[in-house]
């Protein structure tokens, strides 16, 4: 019985992986598309050019350095975007370059403050919510007012505001409070 439990859970994996990449059910999946940000660590690869390949931070500013061509603005673009532009780029000293642009490490961080069990600047490598940002910070304290916390971020150099109802969206209602965490984001716990 054991054994037919295994299978059984075997094939509905991978019938699910079948569904996922099925047309139909991919249209209705948001494609998200990383953007490269301060303090995130590049590789760039220029083919059959081992002097021009190497490691670079994306200053705070969003800006690298690279050889031949100075500071290229690399923050607030894809990889592939960033490639492209620093084809463009490279094309005045290489006839044809070849590149690869991998974001090697990511550094994006978020802020959480307030009645919480670990206030504090935290590092994120994967899409988080807003939920599982509290929970990374141990959660709210017994003093905590659950249902008046807010994140403010940050767009186009003005702050935004959104509610969160913590009692809400656990018990399942408005989960669309429930947001996906960007760089710079600020939860605040009162």
């Amino acid at each position: 019985m054991m054994e037919g439990n295994r299978i059984i859970r075997f094939l509905l994996f991978f019938l699910m992986i079948g569904i996922a990449s099925h047309p139909a059910f991919a249209a209705d999946m948001p494609e998200t598309k990383y953007v490269i940000g301060p303090g995130d660590i590049l590789d760039i690869s220029v083919w059959k050019n081992d002097a021009l390949s190497k490691l670079v931070t994306v200053l705070p500013d969003g800006y690298i350095s690279f050889p031949l061509v100075g500071e290229v603005k690399a923050a607030g673009k894809t990889a592939e975007q960033f490639k492209t532009d620093l084809e463009k780029k490279l094309v005045e000293f290489i006839p044809q370059p070849t590149l690869s642009v991998i974001v090697q490490r990511v550094n994006m961080q978020i802020y959480i403050v307030g009645k919480v069990g670990s206030p504090g600047m935290y590092g994120l490598n994967e899409n988080t919510n807003v939920l599982q940002a509290l929970t990374m910070a141990k959660g709210l304290n017994p003093f905590a007012k659950r249902n008046d916390i807010m994140i403010l971020r940050k767009i186009d150099g003005k702050t935004k505001t959104y509610e969160f109802m913590y009692d809400d969206v656990t018990a399942g209602n408005n989960l669309e409070q429930n947001i996906d965490m960007v760089r710079g984001d600020v939860i605040v716990v009162p």
